[in-house]
């Protein structure tokens, strides 16, 4: 007999998986900030407080995102979500982080409340990927034995569809069929009106649908009187038309849903409902209007977007549930059960941090946001560290990320010899912030496109760049060994002239040129490269040597620094350095660790995550890898800086230095790709 997983049956897997790590004698993870509603930069809900309701939800630049959650039990109001004060809350008992998922669950007094925030970002399923919506599902059972009188209550507040508090804002229902829909939205709607870094979207309209089933109501309301009614009787507004007139509105509104339970026992009850967005165009790109993936389509609107995501309910929780499980176990196979709950919980990030659209010519951009950096789209050594994570799960989405950096280039908008920094400003891709950093984008252009042939197995993506990747070579041969006084990456102190790190980085590129030629059928070619590279890489031990470690710099005895970048001569099978460099280098990063992390280089206390992940893929032994991730999951456990989590970070009191919420977290996933590319 088939057996059908019920949203209860879901929720108590993903549940299984947190009970599991304390049966294995493992402590509570506290995550600085617990994804809830993360579809894209502007669509982005946090918890960022040990419990639910300890502080209201919030945008990732930490501005209030209100969600408010209520429930009564036989007439008792309890808050579950949200700092309303006027109503006690219910006892929060355990949060699971999953890849995909967000699981709480509470004691309300009898009733056992299980509250699963639940965002599909399948990499196999870009449709889905793109569609704008997440799901928040509710399961209640009684745990005294005795029946309940239960109704539940969530509202979301017209914040999310301005940038600043004093915009005004407008409503309307939509006939989504099956769905009760209301839609709130900005008044002056200027559509991609304006670009920035700490910015929220204040076009397109917001969504709120709930089924439609007896004791279910979705209404438009002050929240304050939302609240109170519920409160009250444990039910929305009767009249939202009269309370909230349709039209600009003056008093602060929210999306309010309610659902009637009605009775509960020992068998749970289950809801859910869907929070979307409709941004309507997403990204501007050369001064043309983009939509996302999933509104490209002639017939495409909010309504059958959200009649398609209402479907897909019952499918998608199935298959949320069946991935994480899956990438629980990879990563704790790979690296250990902290590096485990560090992937799961970077997962989502690193995804929403992006923007999925499509040209007029169907060509797909994959676009990051630089959050809380510079606010740069399509920023090439941001996609850089994030490419491991894609790699593993979709190098079509990596191949969105580079496409507009390699129109730039080879339509000859962009002059220069070396590969530019980025696209824009989010979210206008309209053209780069000339923000140079030579060698460092360059080298990370032919390094991503070699990766992408790597785990395809086939070089049809550098073929169709051949002449672009040849015209990079040629600059990094001439200036990549001994990199000029210029920016990098890590840029955090400055320009550096001869800078060690940013060296491999040439070299290995250059070889990985040879790697492609190879695959192409040109052999000749690519041994000509990789043998370069062998030369370069001799070379480089011989000015780059300080006793048991190799220096910053060429110029700078005395000094260290994370070689990071050499995990793609094993990942990519180069084989252009011996093995004892690695190994003399991890020998002695493991002396100069700090209690939240190993530094970035000898230059300062502060660090950057993705690299020392990056780093520790390098290790021989997992004893040795699980030395490198301990801190850094120290650091998330314990960090009084309660934001989605930050790549860079002082190491001796684990505060954030900056960043926030940025898509680099997907170089946590290395050693799952050195693991893959190694079978």
């Amino acid at each position: 007999m088939k057996r059908h997983l019920t949203p209860l049956s879901i929720a108590l897997l993903l549940f299984a998986l947190g009970l599991s790590t304390l049966a294995r004698g493992e402590a509570p993870f506290r995550p600085p900030a617990v994804p809830l509603v993360t579809v894209d930069p502007f669509t982005s809900c946090w918890s960022m407080s040990d419990r639910l309701y300890d502080d209201v939800t919030r945008h990732w630049t930490a501005r209030p995102h209100p969600m408010a959650g209520l429930i009564r039990v036989d007439g008792k109001p309890m808050r579950f979500m949200g700092s309303e004060e006027n109503v006690p809350a219910a006892a929060q008992t355990s949060l699971t982080v999953t890849a995909t998922q967000s699981v709480y669950t509470f004691d309300c007094g009898g009733i056992e409340l299980t509250l699963t925030f639940t965002s599909p970002l399948l990499m196999d399923d870009l449709e889905v990927l793109s569609r704008p919506t997440s799901y928040v599902s509710f399961a209640a059972k009684a745990m005294d034995g005795r029946k309940h009188q239960v109704e539940l209550y969530l509202e979301a507040s017209a914040l999310w569809a301005v940038d600043k508090p004093e915009q005004k804002v407008t409503w309307k229902r939509l006939d989504a069929p099956g769905l009760e829909t209301v839609s709130l939205g900005s008044v002056e709607q200027k559509i991609l009106g304006s670009a920035n870094d700490d910015q929220r979207i204040d076009w397109g309209h917001m969504l709120l649908a709930l089924p439609r089933a007896k004791g279910n109501r979705t209404a438009m309301a002050p929240a304050g009187d939302a609240r109170a009614e519920f409160i009250a009787a444990g039910r929305a507004p009767a009249a939202d038309d009269t309370l909230m007139p349709r039209g600009a509105v003056e008093r602060w509104p929210s999306l309010v849903a309610t659902m009637d339970l009605g009775q509960v026992g020992r068998s749970a009850v289950n809801r859910h409902l869907i929070v979307g967005y409709d941004d309507i165009f997403s990204i501007e790109y050369l001064h043309k209007k983009l939509p996302a993936l999933w509104r490209s389509h002639p017939a495409a609107s909010a309504e059958t977007m959200l009649a398609a995501a209402e479907r897909d309910y019952p499918s998608l929780m199935k298959r949320c549930a069946k991935f994480d499980r899956q990438l629980e176990q990879a990563t704790r196979k790979a690296g250990g059960a902290q590096y485990a709950r560090l992937c799961a919980l970077v997962y989502r990030q690193a995804i929403a941090a992006h923007k999925l659209v499509v040209d007029t010519d169907g060509t797909r951009f994959f676009f990051s946001k630089e959050c809380y950096s510079n606010g740069s789209i399509g920023t090439v050594d941001v996609t850089y560290p994030s490419a491991p994570l894609f790699l593993i799960y979709n190098p079509d989405l990596l191949k969105g990320m580079l496409e507009s950096i390699y129109q730039a280039c080879e339509s000859g908008r962009w002059k220069e010899a070396f590969a530019p920094h980025d696209s824009g400003i989010y979210p206008w891709a309209d053209w780069q912030t000339r923000y140079d950093m030579p060698v460092e984008e360059t080298g990370n252009m032919v390094i991503l496109s070699a990766a992408i042939a790597a785990v395809e197995h086939k070089p049809d993506y550098a073929r169709k760049h051949w002449a672009q990747l040849t015209r990079w070579v040629e600059f990094l041969k001439k200036e990549g060994f001994d990199p000029a006084n210029q920016l990098c990456t890590d840029d955090f102190a400055g320009h550096l002239a001869h800078n060690a790190n940013l060296s491999i980085k040439a070299i290995v590129a250059i070889g990985a040129y040879g790697k492609m030629a190879g695959m192409m059928g040109d052999h000749k070619t690519g041994e000509t490269y990789l043998k370069l590279g062998r030369e370069l890489a001799a070379r480089w031990i011989a000015a780059d040597a300080d006793g048991d470690h190799y220096r910053l710099a060429f110029d700078k005895p005395g000094t260290w620094s994370q070689k990071y970048n050499l995990v793609w001569d094993e990942v990519l099978g180069l084989n252009l350095f011996p093995r004892e460099v690695a190994r003399r280098e991890i020998a002695y990063y493991l002396t100069k660790q700090n209690p939240y992390g190993l530094p970035l280089d000898s230059r300062q206390t502060y660090t950057k995550s993705d690299w020392i992940m990056w780093t520790a893929a390098m290790s021989e032994s997992p004893a040795q890898f699980e030395k490198f991730v301990a801190p850094v999951y120290k650091y998330l456990n314990e960090s009084p800086s309660r934001v989605p989590c930050s790549d860079f970070h002082w190491t001796l009191d684990g505060k954030v230095a900056g960043f926030q919420a940025r898509s680099v977290v997907g170089g946590y996933f290395m050693k799952l790709l050195r693991e893959k590319m190694a079978h």
